[in-house]
């Protein structure tokens, strides 16, 4: 698993496919499909295809909340949020081979936290995003760090990232950055996922 650059999908984007490609053509390392507009059933066939698109890249597919979807499809792993499935439940339905991800927002999501059932926490927000409007108070770059430090696996820093945020997300002790509308909404998604690859290098 590397988080070094997790693209997520953006939610009702048409061709996912030909989306998750460009991102890993440019050097994404970790894709994740999130949707939330579509049913268990619509998303199942959709992840099968990622899945097979991904797999020659040997890039995997983590699926956001749909426990189902994540099974039936062959999936890597799941990624839940606060509100979503419990991660203790969430480990006992996916099995112990799954990548297990959680979004973390406060300190106290950590203090809670079972050891043994993650293997990499989202860190945010650390922006304000409108990919996701109903997200928390943003963190900021301080705010990441000390949740990273608290972490007690790999994390992956979330909310409103893109070009130019490398350095600031690897001093805070990050793995990696997560992003929606930095390479879902470029023009060319491959040379955003490019310039965002090379940057994490040089950071």
């Amino acid at each position: 698993m590397n988080l070094t650059l997790y693209f997520v999908t953006p939610d009702g984007a048409e061709d996912l496919e030909a989306l998750a490609l460009a991102a890993v053509r440019g050097g994404a390392t970790l894709v994740q499909l999130r949707d939330k507009r579509r049913s268990d059933d619509e998303l199942i066939p959709v992840a099968r295809r990622l899945i097979a698109a991904l797999d020659p890249f040997g890039v995997p597919l983590i699926v956001n909340d749909r426990v189902e979807v994540a099974l039936s499809s062959g999936a890597a792993g799941l990624h839940v949020g606060q509100g979503d499935l419990g991660i203790e439940e969430a480990r006992r339905r996916i099995g112990p081979d799954l990548i297990l991800g959680l979004s973390v927002e406060e300190m106290r999501h950590l203090e809670a936290l079972p050891l043994g059932i993650l293997d990499y926490v989202g860190a945010g927000p650390v922006r304000a995003t409108a990919s996701k409007p109903d997200h928390a108070m943003p963190v900021g770059f301080d705010g990441l760090a000390r949740l990273v430090r608290a972490a007690p696996v790999p994390a992956v820093a979330i909310g409103g990232l893109g070009p130019g945020d490398a350095r600031a997300v690897k001093q805070a002790g990050a793995a990696g950055m997560a992003v929606v509308s930095a390479i879902g909404a470029a023009a060319d998604p491959e040379a955003a996922a490019r310039a965002l690859a090379e940057e994490w290098g040089r950071a």
